[in-house]
Parts: structure tokens; C-alpha cells; sequence
């Protein structure tokens, strides 16, 4: 991992813990604190087996002067040895006492982290542009959010305080040993290089099988996804043995990649706790050699044994240390990449001028990809304020993508033209600004699961009854609805999963009427409705009081044929322009789907 990938990592760290840093920083005291206090009552041993019980003349450590000189001496001391045991006891309790405070600061910022870290993301992903979503799946963007942001929260939480904490015991231990014999103490540090050069070895190979499991477990989740969203269609055409063998295929081999990384972490884990185990048997073969030659005292031996015992357990530690680092370096970089991602901007000095003018395109070229062929070329027309202009085109000609790019939705590139609203150019204004004076109703309607006048009044949660009901009214669902055994309190389901494509449309079109924009957009929004329907629709819609400029899009003849103009696409361009019966007397592309849809020619007529 090169310096720059190692800054962009903790960059992100401290943006995620903001906000939660001081309870970090607190558990990370408590910890030294507890270290400290853990190596303390060794050296009490050591001295209460050597001075007063085997009556040597060693020199006690300065933090044990207090009980000397209340006890009346080593020989005081003898005569009441509890006194050492309530003397560890209470430095017990003082140690239990610092990692109890440690467990406290350390699940409230962890908490807290967690917190933030879901509002920043969400916050994120909500600002980023639809080109962007459409990249990403959904599964994996979950998966991100939920999986990765608990992998770093058991890093910061157990990984770095536990590094941090055994930093400070191996460096304590090291310099307790020092103390009693540095013979010993230069053998027990012979292994630590060891562990650090084998862990580091298996440090590479399991941050790389980390990154192939997320990546796996991103895309099983996508395919989960997928599949219960996509329940009724999966059904519908019989396809649960294909899905069934898809999911099975993923999990399948997302199980053989954990299998791998568990095979790679047993055997560090394993080699890790021999090397330990190793050091742990020479220490304690070559110290009692030491005490039967009196180059060390039983009481010495007794606490380079407990300090060793500490130092082994941090460096044992190590190796889990290192492969909970290596996972979480992979999550981080996988949220990074969320967090990285451009939000959308708004151009230095945007406006927000009236949208109730004439909407002009000029020039407009559009693609998606950069590799992608255009799907609008040299687009020019006007829509005239209050009037309906209505698009025409086979699938793929480009008809949506006017109005997306009419919302903002994506932005034009440089040199793909300018689009006009009352003599203003939309890449000038403020994206939220457009957004909420242009009312669309999109070709797939989307509906939460919330009651149909929750629905409705998703775009104005001030609305009384009154307005919603008359929305849907003007969407000729107000009598569809009254049949319902709830009315307006019905639950419509995931994504409207009780609702028929026409009522789904019916609502989102109500949703729609409730903002009153100056403009207002139906993308193929009555395709899923009757005739009869969508005639009582468009009456509706003309008989409102507040005339809006209205933009139908549709396959359907009988849809747009009362428009003031009509545009016909073909292959991203306008190739014909007019009123219906212009259209008809040019006897083109526009006539040849009059008739196919016509057969007598009453719409020809």
C-alpha cells in the first residue's frame, strides 16, 4: 500500500469519527491507564516473594513507600502480609475500574460513528447524480452501507484501541523485564521481528482475498436484490430454477473465497500462537536455569514470567490485529469510493428565474457514455408557454431523454447545445430550483410503501384532504379509490405491489398535480390506462384552471393527436413537426403510425 492509498484511508477515518473522536481518545487513556495498572501488581508479587517472605534485602518500588511506612517496614509487613493482597486487590479494582471505563467510551463512540457514518452516507448517495446510480447496483451500494460500515466500526472500536493498547504493553512489559533481567529480556524480543515479517507476509495475501469476498458479497447481495424485488416478473415467467441456480452459483462461489481466506487466517492465526507458544517454553526453560544458578531471584522469575505472559498476548494478538485490519482497509476503501463519488453542483452564481416562459431546445446532443453513440443529435424546437406539445417516437429514439435533460437529471455536454427556459439557460440555474418547478411523471412509476393519500401527497405533506382528493380527481382515480375498503388509508405495498399498472400511473400522475408546477411533463405516463381514461385525463388536465406547459410523451396516437404541436423522433432526431393534421397531410412517419394504429383511417380522417 503506497503513502498516498495510506493518507486516503485515514482521511476518510477522520471523517467518519467526527463527531465522535473525544470518546475514542478517552477509551484509548483508559486503556493505557489499564496497561499501566495491569503491569503494576507483578512487581508487588515479585517483591512480597523475594523481601518479605525470603526475607531478602531488596529495595521496594517507589509506589509501595506508602504501605511501608504505614505498616512500619518489611517487617511490619510480615506480620501483616494481607495487607500486600489488599494492595493488589485494590489496584485489581482500579485496573477493572479503567477497562470498564474503556468498554464505556468505547461503545458510545463506536454508537456515535455509526450514527454519522449512516446520515453521512445516506446524505452522500442522496446528492449523487443519476449517472452515478446508474453505474452502481443497488445490492452492492447496501451492502457498502451496511456490511462495510460495521467492519470499520469493529476496526476503530476493537482494532485500533486494542493496537494502540498493546503498543503501550509490549513497550511497558518490555521496559518491567528490562528491569529484572535484559538476558531474558533481548531473547523474548528476538521473536517479535518474527511475527511482524510473517504477519506482514500474510498481511498482503489476506487484505487481496478480503477485497475478492466484499466484491462477491456486493454482487450475491445485487442478485438477492434483484430477485425479491423482481418476485412477481421471476414468477410470471416461470424462471425460479434459472434465478434459483443464479443465486446458488453466486453464494457458491462466495462461499469457496471465504473458504480460501479462512484456510489463509488459520494457518497465520496457527503459526502466530507456536511462534508464541515457542517463546513462552524458552522463557521459561532458560529462567529456571537462571534461578537454580542465582542469577535471578524466584520472585523476579515469577513476575518476567507474568510480564512475558503479557507481552505474548498482545503479540499474539497481533496476527488478528492484522487480518481485522486487513478487511477493514478493503471496507474503507469500498466506502471511500461512495464518498469520493462528485456530488452534483450547482455553477457559481446559479439562478432562479421564473419557469413559466417557452421552453427552447437548441442544438441539443446528447450521450451517455463516452464511448456511447448519441442518442439525441442536433435537436431543435420550441414548446410554447401554456401550450402541450407532444413527443412521438419508436423505443430508443430519444423521447425521454429530452425531459431528463429538461429536469437536470443529467447535464449537457460541452458543445451538446443549450436548452432554454423563458430566455434562461437551465445549466445556469439551481438543480433544486428546476426540479421544483418541473413536475414529471416517469414511464415506470415508483410508489412507497405508504397509503395511496400518503402517496399522493408524498410532494406536499402540508396538503389537506381536499387537494389530495381533488388531484385525484383530475387523475380519474378519485372513483377507483372510493371502492377501496380503506379509501385513501389502502396501503398500496412495495413499490405499489397491490395496484394495477394504470392505477400506479393514476397516482404518480395525482402525486404529480399536487405541486402545481409551471411545467409539467407525462412520459409515457398513460400507456397503461384505457382510451376512456386517458381522453377523461386529458379533458382534466385542460379544464384546469392554472394552465401549465404540458409535455406528452406516448406511443399512442389518440394521446397526442389534440396537442398544439407534435414532434416525431426517429434515432435521436425531429424528423417531422406540426399539428396532427399537418402531420397527417405530410403523409410521413407520423401517418404511417396513424394508420398501423388506425387500420379504418378515423385518425387519418
Amino acid at each position: 500500500m503506497n503513502k498516498t492509498h495510506f493518507s486516503s484511508r485515514t482521511g476518510v477515518l477522520l471523517r467518519l469519527v467526527r463527531g465522535s473522536k473525544r470518546f475514542f481518545v478517552a477509551s484509548i487513556l483508559f486503556a493505557w491507564m489499564t496497561s499501566l495498572l495491569d503491569l503494576i501488581n507483578p512487581k508487588i508479587i515479585s517483591f512480597a516473594v523475594d523481601a518479605v517472605i525470603g526475607e531478602k534485602n531488596i529495595s521496594a518500588p517507589a509506589y509501595l513507600q506508602p504501605l511501608l511506612n504505614v505498616s512500619g517496614g518489611i517487617s511490619g509487613l510480615r506480620q501483616n502480609i494481607g495487607l500486600i493482597a489488599l494492595a493488589i486487590l485494590l489496584i485489581a479494582l482500579l485496573a477493572g475500574s479503567c477497562r470498564y471505563a474503556f468498554r464505556v467510551m468505547n461503545f458510545r463512540g463506536q454508537e456515535r460513528m455509526l450514527k454519522n457514518t449512516r446520515n453521512l452516507l445516506y446524505q452522500h448517495i442522496t446528492s449523487l447524480p443519476l449517472t452515478w446510480h446508474n453505474q452502481n447496483h443497488t445490492g452492492d451500494i447496501i451492502q457498502r452501507c451496511t456490511s462495510d460500515v460495521d467492519v470499520i466500526r469493529s476496526f476503530l472500536s476493537d482494532h485500533i484501541t486494542t493496537l494502540i493498547r498493546m503498543v503501550v504493553s509490549i513497550l511497558l512489559s518490555i521496559a518491567f523485564m528490562m528491569s529484572i533481567s535484559w538476558k531474558l529480556t533481548l531473547m523474548v524480543c528476538c521473536f517479535i521481528p518474527v511475527i511482524i515479517l510473517f504477519s506482514y507476509f500474510f498481511h498482503v495475501r489476506i487484505e487481496s482475498s478480503f477485497l475478492k469476498v466484499d466484491e462477491m458479497e456486493g454482487h450475491l447481495s445485487a442478485v438477492a436484490q434483484e430477485n425479491l424485488t423482481g418476485v412477481r416478473v421471476v414468477r410470471a415467467f416461470g424462471r425460479e430454477n434459472y434465478e434459483r441456480k443464479r443465486f446458488e452459483t453466486a453464494n457458491e462461489e462466495y462461499t469457496g473465497l471465504w473458504k480460501y481466506l479462512m484456510h489463509l487466517l488459520s494457518l497465520f492465526w496457527a503459526t502466530g500462537d507456536a511462534i508464541s507458544g515457542l517463546q513462552t517454553l524458552m522463557i521459561l526453560l532458560i529462567g529456571a536455569n537462571y534461578c537454580l544458578a542465582g542469577e535471578l531471584t524466584v520472585g523476579n522469575y515469577i513476575a518476567f514470567l507474568s510480564y512475558s505472559a503479557m507481552l505474548s498476548g498482545p503479540v499474539r494478538m497481533l496476527g488478528r490485529v492484522i487480518s481485522g485490519m486487513s478487511r477493514s482497509g478493503v471496507s474503507i476503501d469500498r466506502i471511500r469510493y461512495i464518498l469520493e463519488a462528485p456530488s452534483e453542483t450547482n455553477t457559481k452564481g446559479s439562478q432562479k428565474p421564473a419557469m413559466d416562459g417557452d421552453i427552447v431546445f437548441e442544438h441539443v446532443a446528447f450521450h451517455y457514455g463516452e464511448n456511447d453513440a448519441d442518442v439525441l443529435r442536433d435537436v431543435s424546437f420550441t414548446a410554447k408557454a401554456g401550450k402541450v406539445t407532444g413527443i412521438l417516437g419508436s423505443t430508443g429514439s430519444g423521447k425521454s431523454t429530452l425531459m431528463y435533460l429538461l429536469c437536470r437529471l443529467y447535464d449537457l455536454p460541452e458543445n451538446g447545445g443549450r436548452i432554454m427556459v423563458g430566455g434562461n439557460d437551465i445549466a445556469c440555474m439551481d438543480r433544486t430550483w428546476v426540479r421544483e418547478h418541473v413536475g414529471i411523471v416517469l414511464q415506470e412509476p415508483y410508489l412507497f410503501s405508504k397509503t395511496l393519500g400518503e402517496n399522493i401527497a408524498m410532494t406536499d405533506a402540508g396538503a389537506d384532504f381536499e387537494r389530495i382528493r381533488e388531484s385525484a380527481r383530475i387523475a380519474a382515480l378519485d372513483e377507483t379509490i372510493e371502492h377501496f375498503a380503506k379509501g385513501y388509508e389502502t396501503n398500496v405495498g412495495e413499490r405499489g405491489v397491490t395496484l394495477s399498472g394504470g392505477q400506479k400511473q393514476r397516482t404518480a400522475i395525482a402525486q404529480t398535480l399536487m405541486r402545481h408546477t409551471p411545467i409539467t411533463i407525462l412520459d409515457d405516463s398513460l400507456s397503461a390506462v384505457d382510451t376512456e381514461t386517458d381522453a377523461k385525463i386529458r379533458k382534466s388536465l385542460e379544464n384546469m384552471p392554472e394552465q401549465s406547459t404540458r409535455i406528452l410523451i406516448s406511443h399512442r396516437i389518440t394521446t397526442l393527436m389534440h396537442a398544439d404541436q407534435i414532434l416525431v423522433l426517429d434515432k435521436g432526431r425531429i424528423v417531422e413537426q406540426g399539428t396532427h393534421e399537418e402531420l397527417i397531410a405530410k403523409n410521413g412517419l407520423y401517418r404511417k403510425i396513424c394508420d398501423m394504429q388506425s387500420p379504418e383511417g378515423a385518425l387519418s380522417a
